[in-house]
């Protein structure tokens, strides 16, 4: 269960909005606080992400905003994360407070609960920049910011609470809206630019299908592996046709190795397995590959050890990835780090408290 959950639950930091405008470029952040911390799960973490990629973490074990990509070590200089330590810091005391602020609001009992900010923004194909930013509260939403209208949406009359106190106190939605529109644009573009190398490779999947007989149902399931950038169409064709009905998609999942992985599975009559190919396009790829299940192939076994490594690599990720998933539902610069060009997220003081 553990393993399921961090597998497919991370899908909300990959969004695209679909039509015809198209992400080139995403930032976000990920704060997630615990009343509870447990084995591989420490009680404040904050984890940034370009183009679906954790590059930096701070966590309250480690107590330091740490690099996790060779780009953003090699991009920036040692006042980034002297910064980015100090403010993080500060948001995990800020953080805890608004747990406990929380627990009693709701009336709730000591135990497990959960605190979840997640935020940034995406430039567009059309030129455009569009922001985010959500907060969740034991898997819920809690209270979110609409950029265009400039004011914060409650879930309920809890949230509520905190939605008239920000927008009494008057400063909290205007420091929302110059971050989400300007200064996170900026440091997106210089993360572009440290990363671009990087950035722009191509990684073609490597594509396993596999089968299995359940109750006189078949169910083949087509993974791919380890291909870059995220974008990708994996799809199942009955025949000539592509089946836009029935197939199940397990969205776009980041493996630690700065590669992704995304699956498609389709239930079928075990006499008609013969009729179903996988069809995977990807810009790593010169032409679209069609796949087939081979019982004979060994193909079961490669699937299994491939998941069960992805899955220890993001088991750490669980918690984070529950979280999310319940959010959704609803060229390198030399200079290194220039503090008057505004501060990132990462050194930027937005962390703002639930007061009782």
């Amino acid at each position: 269960m553990a393993a399921a959950l961090g597998l497919g639950l991370l899908l909300g930091l990959l969004g695209d909005p679909g039509g015809a405008t198209k992400v080139l470029h995403s930032l976000r952040y990920l704060h997630v606080a615990v009343s509870e911390p447990s084995l591989g799960v420490p009680q404040y973490m904050v984890i940034g992400y370009l183009d679906g990629i954790p590059f930096t973490r701070y966590d309250s074990e480690r107590g330091r905003k740490v690099p996790l990509t060779q780009w953003i070590k090699d991009g920036v200089e040692q006042e980034y994360w002297d910064r980015g330590t100090q403010t993080n810091v500060r948001s995990q005391h800020i953080d805890a407070r608004s747990l406990e602020t929380l627990r009693e609001r709701y009336n709730q009992s000591v135990g497990l609960h959960t605190w979840l900010w997640l935020y940034g923004c995406d430039l567009l194909s059309d030129g455009s920049v569009r922001g985010s930013s959500r907060y969740g509260y034991d898997g819920r939403d809690f209270i979110s910011f609409d950029l265009e209208s400039g004011r914060f949406v409650a879930a309920d009359s809890a949230a509520e609470i905190t939605r008239r106190r920000w927008e009494q106190e008057g400063t909290v939605a205007e420091r929302r809206t110059n971050y989400l529109k300007h200064i996170c644009p900026e440091w997106l573009r210089k993360y572009v630019g440290y990363g671009q190398k990087e950035l722009e490779r191509k990684e073609p999947p490597d594509v396993h299908v596999s089968g299995k007989e359940e109750h006189g149902t078949l169910i083949l399931s087509c993974h791919a592996y380890g291909f870059y950038p995220s974008t990708i169409a994996v799809s199942w064709m009955k025949g000539d046709d592509t089946l836009d009905q029935g197939p199940e998609w397990g969205g776009i999942v980041p493996n630690s190795d700065g590669t992704f992985h995304t699956w498609a599975r389709i239930e079928a009559l075990p006499e008609e397995r013969e009729l179903y190919r996988c069809r995977v396009e990807h810009p790593g790829m010169l032409e679209p590959g069609i796949f087939a299940w081979e019982p004979t192939s060994g193909g079961n076994l490669t699937v299994v050890v491939a998941v069960s490594v992805i899955a220890a690599i993001l088991i750490l990720t669980v918690l984070i990835g529950f979280a999310v998933w319940r959010l959704q539902s609803g060229r390198r610069d030399r200079k290194g780090y220039n503090p008057a060009a505004g501060k990132d997220v990462g050194t930027n003081g937005l962390s703002t408290g639930i007061t009782a």
